[in-house]
């Protein structure tokens, strides 16, 4: 009686060895996809920063629409890679790739960097919309704002000519 008998797995067909295959490329040229659209965001987030401490408000608008655009494109990609990666998890359990998890690690990786700034730019931004309320607030105050000058031209005439 033999103990230390192997015990093999079926072999694969060539049509499921190319399927598991073509979905492990395409998983991970998604997480490389992925991968590249969180570094872009997070030069985006850092360039934000600087404009949120110039105070450029113009800049600033085009950040935030930049930063949308991105997140969406983030957001739109992780809804396929999640459902790949549950289905590839699922039909091939014992295969194991070495760089799809050490991608999904680069990605979770980037993906905490961008919240750990995104929470800063809006820190920055706060304080920022603060400074620029204390300063309205104080303008308010000046007894100057909003008061007519004595030397500028008020369109109301001040002679009537009634000759004719």
């Amino acid at each position: 009686m033999n103990h230390n008998r192997e015990i093999t797995e079926p072999a694969i067909s060539p049509e499921e060895m190319n399927q598991r295959v073509a979905v492990l490329k395409r998983f991970r040229d998604l997480l490389l996809e992925q991968r590249n659209r969180f570094r872009r965001y997070l030069e985006v987030l850092d360039t934000q920063k600087n404009v949120i401490e110039q105070g450029n408000t113009e800049q600033l608008l085009s950040h935030v629409d930049l930063e949308e655009k991105i997140l969406g494109d983030i957001f739109s990609i992780q809804k396929v890679i999640d459902p790949l990666d549950h289905m590839y998890r699922s039909a091939f359990p014992k295969e194991d790739a070495r760089e799809v998890p050490e991608l999904k690690s680069v990605v979770e990786g980037l993906k905490t960097e961008a919240v750990i700034r995104m929470k800063r730019n809006r820190e920055l931004l706060s304080t920022r919309m603060t400074q620029i309320r204390s300063e309205i607030k104080s303008l308010q105050g000046n007894p100057f704002i909003g008061r007519p000058s004595i030397h500028a031209d008020s369109g109301v005439p001040s002679f009537l000519d009634i000759s004719g």
